[in-house]
């Protein structure tokens, strides 16, 4: 018997290497005639954003950039893209970058169609009025971001970050051109696709799995596994890019049909508190969250069946959670400690965490306590 569920809407991907040349078709397919290009300092300095004005301009479409978008965007930085965009006319949103930028321009479509603030559309389904067209062109392969309807955004005090959700913030078009990942930092392609991948893990046992985010979770981690060595080691070399850069995408639309779990429910508040990049938090602690998860006889019979894939694909024949374990123990390491007193403060915060609430295992503050623990290889107080 198949579970009954309900899909959420995709956008339309165009994939490929050099599709970028599409966009200008996509955007008129959208009837938009004049578009906000939300950006980040990096993406102008790698030399898309020229390029990307350009090819637009050159089709008679008006390109207006703000370019100030921040790593983990918070509410005031939402505020701030919307009090550009009310000095411009546009009628379409266009996001180049990572998940920050992707996130920033459904975040300043939520507040300039809809008004309030961003903590005004935490949940989902909120914004009441109709919200402009977005297309999403990702430079990172990663966050999934660009496949979603979630704008995740950080309140200014706590730093929390909110998951706000509504079916008309999703891109319409999400233009996916691995030659345009090349420029992204070592560092950078390393903690996204680790991310993408934690997305397909996690995706994978949720308690909201359905049939339909199990097909794109195994899908995304068939793709994310080809490359992913290779990114880690830093040879990429050959479809790497291709395959990483669909791997999320397809993690993306995981995550929209299903949830998270653990491992992203812990990360965040490594992130908030001590500027744990993103990827790399999510790398300390997805082996602990997948060892604990194996206690559950579904999500361990689903580890088992992603083993045989990995021997399938003649990637490792290791367990899942062993090649997991190796993976991440090959990236580049960060010296952290904590204290009992912090260990504790996290494990409060990442209980407070709305994606911890589906992880296949519940997950007590007693036991983020013990997850911490053993990613800091701390020892049992005494």
């Amino acid at each position: 018997m198949v579970d009954p569920f309900e899909s959420r809407p995709s956008p339309k991907l165009v994939f490929g290497n050099g599709v970028m040349k599409e966009l200008p078709n996509s955007i008129k397919e959208l009837g938009i005639t004049s578009v906000l290009l939300v950006t980040d300092k990096g993406i102008v300095k790698a030399g898309h954003v020229e390029s990307t004005r350009a090819l637009l301009e050159g089709e008679g479409i008006p390109v207006h950039v703000y370019d100030d978008v921040s790593e983990n965007p918070t509410e005031n930085d939402a505020a701030a893209c919307c009090a550009f965009a009310k000095e411009i006319e546009f009628d379409g949103f266009l996001a180049l970058g990572g998940g920050s930028s992707i996130d920033t321009a459904k975040a300043c479509n939520f507040l300039l169609t809809n008004g309030g603030r961003m903590s005004d559309y935490h949940g989902y389904g909120k914004a009441s009025k109709k919200m402009l067209p977005f297309i999403a062109i990702p430079t990172t392969a990663g966050t999934g971001s660009e496949c979603q309807s979630y704008a995740l955004v950080s309140r200014e005090e706590s730093h929390e970050k909110m998951a706000c959700g509504d079916p008309k913030a999703l891109a319409r078009v999400a233009i996916l051109d691995p030659d345009i990942t090349d420029s992204q930092p070592r560092s950078v392609a390393v903690q996204t696709g680790i991310d993408a991948l934690a997305h397909a893990l996690e995706a994978a046992v949720s308690t909201k799995r359905t049939e339909l985010s199990s097909m794109y979770s195994e899908a995304a981690f068939r793709h994310i596994v080809r490359a992913i060595d290779d990114i880690v080691d830093h040879s990429v070399q050959g479809d790497d890019r291709g395959h990483i850069l669909l791997g999320a995408a397809l993690s993306g639309l995981a995550i929209e049909n299903s949830m998270l779990g653990g491992a992203h429910a812990s990360a965040n508040p490594l992130t908030a508190r001590h500027d744990i990049i993103h990827g790399r938090a999510v790398a300390m602690m997805l082996p602990h969250v997948m060892r604990f998860n194996d206690q559950d006889p579904d999500a361990s019979c689903i580890y088992s069946r992603y083993t045989s894939i990995l021997s399938e694909l003649d990637v490792s024949d290791k367990s899942l959670i062993d090649w997991v374990t190796d993976l991440t123990g090959r990236m580049e390491q960060i010296a952290f400690s904590a204290d009992e007193e912090e260990i504790q403060q996290l494990a409060t915060e990442a209980k407070q965490q709305w994606t911890g609430n589906f992880n296949p295992r519940p997950l007590e503050l007693s036991d983020f306590v013990e997850l911490y623990r053993a990613a800091l290889a701390l020892p049992e107080p005494a």
